[in-house]
């Protein structure tokens, strides 16, 4: 059965259809071309028509013809559209006519840049000329390096590996940095918040040493849709880019499906969980061998539905090789694998996290299921968009949880269908990055008096503070590194992550092996002592963790039964730093707070049934954060107007709508500040208002919030004011069933009384 008749059979049924609370009909579109562009080099043209392409989809022959008159520039179009052939073909043209010519691309992680250097390697094979493309990151091999730096026409690297190894060793890179001509930066919409500033800050530290060098590359950026491409560009790069957002690329129709599990008890509301009824859907996706793709928003989602689908699809000798599951913390060995037999067409089904949202080349799926809401509208179409990357029909079912955002979405799904994507947000001038960054490229290579960093002006003052601190000392006008220290080593590019723990597999006592790698912070959920850790569907149990060597030892079991744990998280003020009383009796404070998080108990789940089969405790220590944030301490007068449900309903609203307005206005992403409510504030003894930043020892996002906590308060009223719902959603107060039927007109009041 084809994915058109499975659609039709769906349509008929009617436990199918009493679920579906809208079903939505994207029609195909027809693909818009243009002629090869003169001055592209034949053998390219004869290469592609190898391949079957005789002309270009119109945003790539625009793309070319722009790289050709040396113009930087943004391509924006959907999932599969062809946008790395925008830049592989100006470039691959360009090294024909210039063999000492060179390329630097940038992905966001190694797994996207392996996959683009296959298929750039296929195409330069066909081309038959030497021209060699290279991936340098972690895994390549020492050997491999020097002939890399020496030899290599197209470098692809991440930034973390620019950043640590290619920029502070310069001088063995004379090759690259003289002849740099592009610089390709994928996937943009990956860059937001701190990674974002971070990068950004690389690449001026980039464009300083090719400015050195005498090189002055072209860049060549690539997007998936988001709200604001051509200023996120700008602000990676730090000028005006050209935006070319003139897609194409056909597109089949695309079927969306809106589906809300069913309720199984009236008087409680209380629906079918979202993996049960997920399983359902997927198998029956799977018995039709319809090529699926299933999201799941953690990893243990993505082992129960692993282990379920493998199940369904059982042959005589065991589990099926046709169902994998794909997340971080699988070997890279492993990872490849998974992407070569989806594209391949060996898999009939893959369960993710969103470690398979970005634009991995996974082959021909035609469906999607998305366990859950994804949080945002961008991943919800990237992660819907990974089906029907060819020109056939295409659908996408999304699954709702018991969460109220995924409750209000499914019931208003034109409020989904009618957003548009989020804006990517980032602060490259964020103080704490900048100096960072300064220090590491004052190390590559000394500053001048009146030297500009990026299109920062006044670099002056932080050179002189550093000379202050006796990092850097002024001799004739230049300042030069003077510690001992690698200043690159003790930056991490996407957050402040400790070293990962090794899961080794300790059933065979001749034989240990390491299996996987998991984060510090995810460490305590799932590989306490006793846990059942999920890998691939198979289960082990976890016999010993070594929180000092960052190792676990799991033993292989069979037991019908996975465990989740649950974390507790407090928070503690440590020091105040500043106070101020406002008009209105609130006092508003900045200082030094203490993040706790411990993992006490974990619960054992059945396999098929979902029941609850116990509970276990955990023996771990708390793990503590500090950071930096600021809170708004609410006086009695106020409080006591309202009942303690109402009060706790207008707190959750105002906290809603601080979380969609801070970011914008501190220019950051959202994961980068947290904004949480206590009722009673162990501290102040008061309700309290608090908002810190993310990460260990604060980026300074808070330190700014308390400098324009007033805009804040008026820019979250004006978000609440300007939303036409009538008692709350998810675009301000957050929904109803959150904040209460009066939440919304609470919440306006008593911002109105905390402004004065």
């Amino acid at each position: 059965m084809n994915v058109d008749q499975l659609i039709q059979k769906l349509k008929k049924d009617p436990s199918f259809m009493e679920c579906v609370t809208s079903w939505e009909v994207m029609p195909a579109q027809e693909g818009r071309y243009a002629d090869f562009p003169p001055q592209m080099d034949p053998r390219i043209c004869q290469v592609l028509k190898e391949r079957g392409i005789h002309r270009l989809y119109t945003h790539q022959a625009e793309s070319f013809v722009a790289a050709e008159a040396k113009q930087d520039f943004v391509v924006v179009t959907p999932t599969a559209s062809g946008k790395t052939m925008c830049y592989n073909l100006p470039i691959l043209s360009a090294l024909l006519k210039n063999p000492d010519a060179r390329a630097l691309y940038l992905f966001p992680t190694k797994a996207l840049a392996a996959d683009q250097v296959s298929d750039l390697y296929r195409f330069i094979q066909a081309l038959d000329v030497d021209i060699k493309a290279y991936t340098y990151d972690g895994d390549t091999e020492g050997s491999a390096r020097k002939a890399i730096r020496q030899a290599g026409h197209i470098v692809v690297t991440n930034p973390d590996m620019l950043h640590s190894s290619i920029l502070p060793h310069h001088t063995k890179w004379v090759k690259l940095f003289e002849n740099l001509q592009f610089i390709v930066i994928d996937e943009i919409h990956a860059y937001r918040g701190i990674f974002g500033s971070n990068l950004a800050n690389v690449l001026r530290r980039l464009m300083r040493l090719c400015a050195f060098y005498g090189a002055k590359p072209q860049f060549i950026l690539c997007s998936a849709t988001i709200a604001n491409p051509s200023e996120l560009a700008h602000q990676l790069v730090g000028h005006e880019v050209r935006l070319i957002d003139n897609n194409g690329a056909p597109m089949g129709e695309r079927h969306f499906v809106f589906y809300n599990p069913p309720v199984i008890n009236r008087q409680l509301g209380v629906r079918k969980g979202v993996v049960p009824e997920t399983r359902k859907i997927a198998g029956l996706l799977l018995k039709n061998a319809i090529p699926t793709i299933v999201f799941a928003r953690s990893r243990l989602q993505v082992e129960v539905l692993t282990r379920a689908m493998k199940e369904h699809a059982r042959g005589p000798f065991g589990f099926s090789g046709r169902v994998r599951g794909y997340r971080g913390g699988y070997l890279p060995s492993e990872r490849r694998e998974i992407e070569q037999g989806l594209r391949a067409g060996e898999i009939d089904m893959v369960i993710s996290t969103n470690a398979l949202e970005l634009g991995i080349d996974i082959g021909s799926l035609t469906a999607c299921i998305l366990c859950g809401y994804p949080g945002t509208v961008a991943s919800t179409w990237q992660q819907a968009g990974r089906a029907g990357r060819r020109k056939e029909t295409a659908l996408t079912i999304l699954v709702a949880s018991s969460a109220s955002i995924d409750q209000y979405i499914i019931s208003h799904p034109e409020y989904f269908l009618s957003r548009s994507p989020e804006h990517a947000l980032l602060q490259p001038n964020n103080l704490y990055v900048l100096l960072s960054h300064i220090k590491c490229s004052a190390y590559e290579l000394p500053f001048e008096q009146d030297e500009m960093f990026g299109n920062v002006t006044d670099t002056r003052q932080f050179l002189e503070y550093l000379v202050e601190n006796n990092t850097l000392r002024q001799v004739e006008g230049k300042y030069y590194w003077m510690e001992e220290d690698f200043p690159a080593s003790e930056i991490s590019l996407r957050s402040a992550a400790a070293e990962n723990f090794l899961i080794i597999d300790i059933t065979n006592p001749a034989h240990h092996r390491v299996i996987g790698e998991m984060d510090r912070y995810t460490v305590p959920m799932l590989l306490h002592e006793n846990a059942i850790y999920m890998h691939e569907a198979r289960q082990y149990q976890v016999e010993k963790l070594d929180f000092d060597a960052c190792k676990a030892f799991i033993r292989s079991v069979d037991v019908d039964y996975y465990t989740d744990a649950d974390l507790n998280v407090s928070l503690s003020i440590l020091d105040e730093l500043k106070e101020k009383a406002l008009a209105s009796q609130v006092t508003v404070s900045l200082g030094e707070l203490r993040i706790s998080t411990i993992v006490k108990m974990f619960k054992k789940i059945k396999m098929d049934t979902y029941e609850n089969l116990g509970f276990g405790q955990v023996r771990l220590p708390q793990s503590d954060m500090h950071t930096l944030g600021m809170w708004w301490t609410i006086p009695e007068r106020i409080s006591s107007k309202w009942t303690n449900d109402d009060f706790q309903g207008a707190l959750v609203a105002i906290s809603n709508l601080l979380r969609i307005v801070a970011p914008i206005y501190l220019m950051c992403a959202a994961r980068d500040l947290t904004v949480v409510y206590q009722v009673k504030a162990p501290i102040t003894d008061m309700p309290t208002l608090f908002l810190y930043d993310s990460y260990p020892g604060g980026i300074g996002l808070s330190e700014k919030a308390y400098e324009m906590q007033d805009l804040l308060l008026a820019e979250a009223l004006q978000a609440l004011e300007n939303c036409p719902c009538e008692h709350g959603c998810p675009s301000c107060t957050g929904p109803v069933a959150e904040v209460g039927p009066h939440g919304k007109a609470y919440a306006r009041q008593i911002l109105k009384e905390l402004m004065g």
